[in-house]
């Protein structure tokens, strides 16, 4: 569970000399770029679907095997959107970083995002058209963006007004999030999107500054490792240890966050309603998954040094 961020230097940074890691500074770290155009892609797929608002196929005849979402409108889908962007932000970035087979790559990466666009149809939630549009905008997204990725690593990691965008900007964007005549999930998911981009895009500025960030050592791009028992084991390890932390976590915050907003507010903690009001829904949920992608990408990464599971 590592979305970006550093862990080898506290052990190995002696080893490696300043003019090598200014050498290899540049790289762009593939879990950073995942996290950012994530949370880009889902707030323009989340705020379209409020400014167009075209509703989900109908069922019958449609049957629909998921219904937490039916308050939500169909185009564009944000899971064909977010499984094209991801797809293809790895299969760019990881070039850089790693030997592969172009081919082999884009086809994964293709075969990644017809499966998930296929899931939508699958399940009823989506119309063809939303996954073709949802694909289609991701794409553009992506393509447009790749030119300015290293660019804006370098501002993010290193200006020193990196920490208040961070927070500042997409705490505004959930405030703006267009208003509708009914509840619906879409502010609350897209504030947990946020929340967590944003926690993570602070702790990525943290542990740069602190030293803390992991290079690989070596001329880049480096060859795949070869998958083998021990790391296996290595990797269900940070599995749990980070799913154990951030669950700890997230109960944590969320308990913590709504006991505020209650006493701030002078609300009752029952009522099963007062989450849906926005002056308590966006700080709830941003504070909460704010404090999940700090944890992620600060403490999970050191205990993975201290365990030795690196």
């Amino acid at each position: 569970m590592r979305w970006g961020g550093g862990e080898e230097k506290w052990s190995a940074a002696a080893a490696v000399s300043t003019a090598d890691a200014e050498k290899r500074r540049p790289q762009i770290l593939n879990m950073r770029r995942l996290v950012n155009m994530w949370a880009v892609v889902m707030y323009v797929g989340q705020v379209l679907k409020d400014v167009l608002k075209l509703p989900r196929p109908l069922a019958p005849p449609v049957v629909k095997l998921e219904k937490r979402v039916d308050a939500e409108y169909g185009l564009p889908s944000t899971h064909a959107m977010a499984a094209t962007a991801l797809s293809f932000t790895l299969l760019l970035s990881a070039q850089e970083r790693v030997q592969f087979q172009l081919e082999m790559g884009v086809f994964l990466a293709v075969l990644l995002s017809a499966l998930v666009c296929l899931s939508r149809l699958y399940t009823g939630m989506h119309s063809a058209l939303d996954v073709i549009c949802g694909a289609a905008i991701a794409g553009v997204i992506t393509i447009s963006s790749y030119p300015l990725w290293q660019t804006l690593d370098q501002l993010q990691l290193h200006s020193p007004i990196s920490p208040a965008v961070a927070l500042l900007l997409p705490i505004f964007l959930c405030y703006r999030y267009p208003e509708l005549g009914h509840y619906s999930t879409t502010r609350g998911d897209t504030t947990v999107i946020l929340g967590a981009a944003s926690g993570c895009w602070v702790g990525y500025w943290l542990n740069e500054q602190f030293g803390l960030t992991f290079e690989p050592s070596g001329p880049l791009p480096m060859p795949m490792s070869p998958v083998t028992i021990n790391a296996f084991v290595l990797g269900v390890g940070r599995f749990m240890v980070g799913l154990s932390v951030l669950l700890c976590t997230r109960q944590t915050a969320r308990w913590t966050s709504f006991a505020i907003l209650c006493c701030f507010y002078g609300e009752l903690q029952h009522d099963a309603k007062l989450k849906r009001r926005k002056e308590v829904e966006v700080p709830y949920y941003f504070s909460t998954y704010l404090t999940i992608g700090l944890m992620n990408t600060v403490l999970v990464n050191r205990l993975f040094v201290i365990l030795g599971l690196l």
